[in-house]
């Protein structure tokens, strides 16, 4: 682990959190800052700044315990949805260089604000794009 990685100290327990689930690889804690009620993050005790460098196992199981939780948070309080949000770069939105997921309960007319603006694929566009994965 990283030693000045806050994210690092938190799932080795260096610094408190309210913690909702926890076993060899990860760490699932109530976010300090929540998009709303019940915000939650899971952070895997390897350090991985993001997604690209996060081992396969532990992406898996990540999202496992993600949809264990989120279902929990979700029927215990209520929600009328959730949001998993998984940020990778600064241009992204990552604000921590430490793999997270973040589980958002979402209630009806709440402040959150996960949207874009949705936008036109191109023929060009779709074309380079098929291309990386033929």
């Amino acid at each position: 682990m990283e030693c000045d990685c806050v994210f690092c100290k938190i799932a080795k327990g260096d610094i408190p959190s309210a913690t909702l689930y926890e076993d060899e690889d990860l760490r699932v804690i109530l976010d300090l800052g929540p998009a709303s009620k019940g915000h939650a993050l899971v952070i895997p005790r390897t350090h991985a700044a993001n997604l690209f460098e996060l081992p396969d196992e532990i992406a898996e199981k990540a999202i496992v315990v993600a949809k264990k939780i989120a279902v929990r948070l979700k029927e215990g309080l209520h929600a009328d949805g959730l949001n998993l949000v998984q940020n990778n770069g600064e241009a992204a939105g990552q604000t921590v260089d430490h793999f997270h997921i973040h589980l958002i309960p979402r209630y009806k007319n709440d402040t959150v604000n996960i949207k874009w603006q949705p936008g036109t694929l191109s023929e060009a566009d779709k074309e380079d794009i098929l291309k990386l994965f033929r």
